[in-house]
């Protein structure tokens, strides 16, 4: 049995995280998730009018095929004799960061947060369909403010957390496993709705993506809560921020939401700020808060932007602790 190399794979995580904040996003045309991306496009404009749920299975498995070949073939290149080691773990950094996205979660805040000081309110309608799911023309203020950090919440679960989660969890194939949680991500995002035409062609996607988020969704709430203990201890504070009020809501409202899971971690954003957090004609999340207002936006990015490092940090000690045991 070939024993990881957890030191190794610590420091892939480490330096997957830093070429993300430093770097952001890789351009479109070297992006592997973008390359899925196409996949998916390519073959949903070939879905048949009927048999549609089959072919959504036959779908979503070519895409993680496709996405598991990728990350493997990866890490083979990266293990060849010939190429070094500092070589081989910015390939395997750069694919890895490839999964999630720090950056790309929290500057759609700030830009709407900007257009929401400045009163540019139109600007924001036109830009919160990108990130949100619901008709923006009629929202207030207070619930474009709520929409961005309904959308920060959630996606880091399944834009940050679940795909390091899996690298985690999977140890020395942990690159194809987070890959293939991105591909079934992807297609979710793409194509699991539950209108039409998509009923039927992402329901399988839409279902898988529920599974796997299952875990991280919940853990996201330990990690909110170690973040809003960490705000509580710096010298200038935004606002108000109660630790317990992250775990209380969770338990309270996390499964208020059509999600299975991403009421967990809005809810959790949502007791730890303090504020309301509403979807029209859908869900209420700490009914008992004030509404949200537009300086809450800062609010929620700096605590999931902590609960972002901490999750890293933490993952990447389970790898070691991990890889000490297996040598033990």
């Amino acid at each position: 049995m070939i024993v990881p190399d957890s030191g190794h794979l610590a420091l892939v995580l480490l330096l997957a995280a830093a070429i993300d904040i430093v770097f952001g996003e890789p351009p479109a045309a070297v992006h592997p998730v973008v390359w899925i991306g196409k996949l998916i496009n390519f073959l949903k404009n070939a879905a048949p009018k009927t048999h549609r749920k089959l072919y959504g299975v036959a779908m979503a498995l070519c895409c993680v095929f496709f996405a598991a070949l990728l990350s493997y073939s990866v890490l083979y290149i990266a293990a060849l004799p010939g190429i070094p080691r500092i070589l081989a773990l910015f390939i395997e950094a750069y694919f890895l960061k490839a999964t999630f996205a720090i950056n790309c979660l929290l500057s759609p805040a700030r830009e709407i947060y900007r257009h929401l000081e400045e009163n540019r309110l139109e600007k924001v309608r036109e830009l919160l369909p990108i990130y949100v799911s619901r008709n923006t023309s009629r929202l207030t203020k207070t619930q474009m403010s709520s929409a961005v950090i309904e959308s920060v919440s959630e996606n880091y679960v399944d834009g940050i957390l679940s795909p390091i989660f899996y690298y985690t969890l999977f140890g020395e194939l942990g690159l194809v496993a987070a890959y293939v949680f991105k591909a079934i991500s992807t297609l979710d995002s793409m194509v699991g709705y539950k209108t039409e035409p998509y009923r039927e062609l992402g329901y399988f996607s839409a279902k898988s993506d529920d599974v796997l988020n299952w875990i991280p969704a919940r853990i996201s709430v330990i990690f909110i809560l170690a973040a809003a203990v960490t705000v509580t201890l710096l010298p200038k504070k935004q606002g108000k921020i109660n630790p317990l009020g992250s775990i209380r809501s969770a338990l309270e409202d996390g499964m208020k939401t059509p999600s299975p899971n991403s009421g967990y971690p809005m809810a959790a954003t949502a007791g730890a700020l303090g504020v309301k957090l509403e979807k029209p004609e859908y869900y209420i999340l700490g009914a008992l808060y004030p509404p949200t207002e537009v300086k809450d936006i800062k609010r929620a990015s700096q605590l999931i932007a902590i609960a972002s490092g901490f999750s890293l940090v933490a993952f990447a000690a389970a790898i070691q602790i991990a890889g000490i045991h297996l040598y033990l």
